[in-house]
């Protein structure tokens, strides 16, 4: 698929975003651009990484970063695939790392704060 680039490697295990932001942040779920491997949160977390990172790029095409899932979304067409190519390794976050996450990080009152 054009837009999608298996042997780029993800940026890291959490939201590269959250992770750099002063006070640091925290996430609900992971995505994973699937063309640079850049891994921001999901809309329903409160930064919503992940889409501000496709806007800002045209980078269309988002996996799950989860583990479990290998689900790709499309924010131009506006579209879900079940599955799609094999990317580069790892294909989810740590799976002793918690969601939300990370530890330490997420607030008492977290479900309050999602998107929905």
């Amino acid at each position: 698929m054009e837009g999608i680039d298996p042997s780029v490697p993800p940026s890291g295990t959490g939201c590269a975003d959250c992770e750099a932001s002063q006070p640091q942040g925290w996430w609900f779920h992971l995505r994973r651009c699937a063309q640079c491997g850049h891994i921001g949160c999901c809309d329903s977390s409160p930064s919503q990484h992940a889409s501000a990172h496709a806007a800002a790029t045209g980078h269309r095409f988002v996996t799950s970063f989860e583990p479990g899932e290998d689900w790709f979304w499309d924010y131009v067409e506006q579209v879900m695939y079940d599955s799609g190519p094999a990317l580069a390794a790892p294909t989810h976050h740590p799976a002793e790392q918690g969601v939300p996450g990370p530890a330490g990080r997420v607030p008492v009152d977290w479900v309050t704060r999602l998107h929905r």
